[in-house]
């Protein structure tokens, strides 16, 4: 193959792909908006309590990331199947599977990081 002579634009032209994923998932994933909400709450929560924010960045990027692709493997169903089958009933809930498994596993971790300092700042401990 030929080497293309801007590379950059391709890798612009992707990035470009990407923010068009994000903006479809925030415009009719109500699951995407109200996890990215509850992220940024558990950010804030982090910073207020001085806990360390990485945890919970990557706890966040996980879920968020898991949602996304919930979000495509159920549109690419949707469009290879439309009319109900219990294969494509079985794709979309293992798919939702994974986000769960990921949201509770943050829950847990959430727990882990804030339950000492949230108990010092309320003068519970």
């Amino acid at each position: 193959p030929r080497e293309d002579p801007r590379p950059l634009k391709g890798v612009l032209r992707s990035f470009g792909y990407a923010l068009e994923g994000l903006r479809y998932a925030w415009r009719v994933q109500r699951n995407f908006r109200l996890e990215a909400y509850l992220g940024l709450l558990a950010l804030l929560l982090a910073l207020w309590l001085g806990v360390d924010p990485l945890p919970v960045l990557l706890f966040s990027a996980l879920v968020l990331s898991l949602e996304l692709m919930n979000t495509a493997l159920e549109a690419l169903t949707d469009l290879t199947s439309p009319v109900y089958h219990p294969l494509a009933k079985a794709a979309k809930d293992a798919a939702a599977a994974a986000v769960l498994l990921a949201s509770l596993f943050a829950l847990l971790g959430g727990l882990y990081l804030y339950h000492p300092p949230l108990l010092r700042r309320l003068g519970l401990s």
